[in-house]
């Protein structure tokens, strides 16, 4: 199973009961462990949690920091990007050169590295003075 087979296979336990919009992601690290995530939305935060950030925290949560790979998949005419936070929650565990596979249901796939996802991203680097 690839793992934008496990990020579409997640996405139909998406809780989105207000936009309707499910949202699975998956990534692997770089001991190839697979973690999954969903968007979960509820009444006072109806935009919900990103299934990306859900797929990190899982990681984090069982020991391990380095993602080597991410795919994410959602019902859309076009592939959806990570949000803003998102990126900078993957550009915190991947390098520049990680791959950031996205597809919609019908199958159209954009890669890009994380570096292309969010160039100018901060990083430790800018506290050096500190």
């Amino acid at each position: 199973m690839s793992l934008l087979d496990d990020a579409r296979a997640v996405r139909e336990n998406a809780y989105a009961p207000y936009s309707k919009f499910a949202v699975g992601a998956a990534l692997k690290t770089t001991r190839g462990t697979v973690f999954k995530g969903i968007n979960v939305e509820n009444v006072a935060y109806p935009e919900g949690t990103c299934a990306e950030a859900g797929a990190i925290a899982a990681m984090c949560a069982a020991g391990e920091r380095e993602i080597a790979e991410i795919a994410v998949i959602a019902d859309a005419p076009a592939p959806v990007p990570p949000c803003g936070g998102c990126r900078q929650k993957i550009a915190e565990f991947a390098g520049p050169d990680v791959v950031v596979t996205m597809s919609t249901m019908d199958g159209a796939v954009l890669q890009m590295t994380v570096a292309e996802l969010l160039p100018g991203r901060f990083t430790v680097d800018h506290m050096a003075n500190t």
